[in-house]
């Protein structure tokens, strides 16, 4: 049994993130402020709890305190969240708060030793947003690079259509990301409850164009779906990274594929034990994934909405599963090495890693 691996060695350890979703870096206590400032009623009776430390349109302000996540506990499982969300993102009206959003993601990453963060955004949960993406990209442009500035995480955004979504609104999203060709735009990603169905084939024209447009592509599969959404993923969509992926371990053919193929999983433990996706964490099939050599990484999906960072997803694997510093090495290589950033960011962050090892052991 390995010695435990102590939290100041993991919040130092040079790591990515990679299944981080924008309209779960909202700090709740910003969208109850804008909710009463538009007249809109509490979702749910999810209103946060406390008084929370933003203010609107103050860069940085969406950054809040580990021990106030107001949400945490509240939401239980998929289409709870996407219903907060779908109530949530439309109130956030106001380019500078979504600047704010923006520069505390990067910040909040930062403190936890998170160089580069892909950040998924899907622009149906953003109404207000919807025919102004321009505008919407502009404004977190600002934050990031602020934050880049500040000496704090780079940042990419991963575009994601929704599975209710048409084909033609699909493409049509990808079309607006190859013709703007923004420096912030990285990749096409796709999310949404697959219980009544994954709808992959509808989608996989417009995966193929962002390929042969030179975008990246990642999609949400194996969550809400059995393995045969992650093989779609992979087949139709031509998905370089498989977000969550969990229930890849009932095939096991699939899983002799992803590890052959080096196809990585953007795993999601703690935000998997609060949907119900799995009974808890020590049930997680994460660890087996791991040991027949699929190659995984640590997020957390929606890290305001649960009151959790990555190194507390480091610390809780490590504890639970019983690794040590070279898996969690291993598995910050990979989220390193699979994230979006461009190929200089990336040796740059492995060059890091490297010397991290070197210095501190792992």
């Amino acid at each position: 049994m390995p010695e435990p691996v102590e939290r100041s060695w993991i919040v130092r350890l040079p790591k990515a993130e990679v299944h981080l979703h924008l309209e779960g870096c909202v700090d709740p206590h910003l969208v109850s402020a804008a909710a009463q400032r538009l007249g809109v009623p509490p979702f749910g009776g999810l209103e946060p709890a406390g008084p929370g430390d933003v203010g609107p349109g103050d860069v940085g302000s969406a950054d809040v305190g580990a021990d106030d996540h107001a949400l945490a506990g509240r939401i239980t499982n998929l289409p709870q969240l996407l219903s907060y969300l779908d109530w949530s993102c439309p109130l956030i009206d106001r380019a500078d708060d979504l600047a704010a959003i923006a520069y505390g993601t990067a910040r909040r990453a930062s403190s936890v030793g998170v160089r580069h963060v892909d950040v998924i955004v899907n622009p149906t949960h953003w109404t207000h947003w919807q025919g102004r993406l321009d505008a919407m990209v502009g404004a977190l442009d600002d934050g990031f690079r602020s934050a880049e500035t500040d000496g704090y995480a780079t940042a990419v955004l991963c575009f994601s259509v929704k599975r209710n979504q048409t084909e033609a609104e699909a493409l049509a999203l990808v079309d607006w990301m190859l013709d703007r060709h923004h420096h912030r735009v990285a990749a096409l990603s796709i999310d949404g409850d697959e219980t009544s169905g994954s709808h992959n084939e509808r989608f996989a024209e417009a995966f193929a164009r962002a390929a042969r447009g030179g975008l990246r592509r990642c999609a949400h599969a194996g969550e809400s779906s059995g393995p045969d959404g992650v093989r779609e993923a992979i087949d139709l969509l031509g998905a370089e990274r498989i977000d969550h992926g969990v229930w890849a371990i009932e095939d096991p053919s699939l899983v002799t594929e992803l590890a052959r193929r080096s196809i990585p999983l953007d795993i999601c433990p703690t935000s998997n034990a609060v949907l119900g996706i799995v009974p808890d964490v020590a049930q997680h099939p994460v660890d087996h994934l791991r040991r027949q050599g699929v190659r995984v990484s640590l997020n957390t999906d929606d890290p305001l909405l649960y009151g959790i960072d990555v190194a507390g997803e480091y610390a809780l694997c490590a504890e639970t599963f019983g690794w040590g510093r070279p898996e969690l090495v291993a598995i910050a290589r990979t989220s390193i090495e699979s994230c979006f950033a461009e190929e200089g960011r990336r040796s740059h962050l492995l060059r890091e890693l490297d010397a991290f090892v070197d210095a501190h052991g792992g």
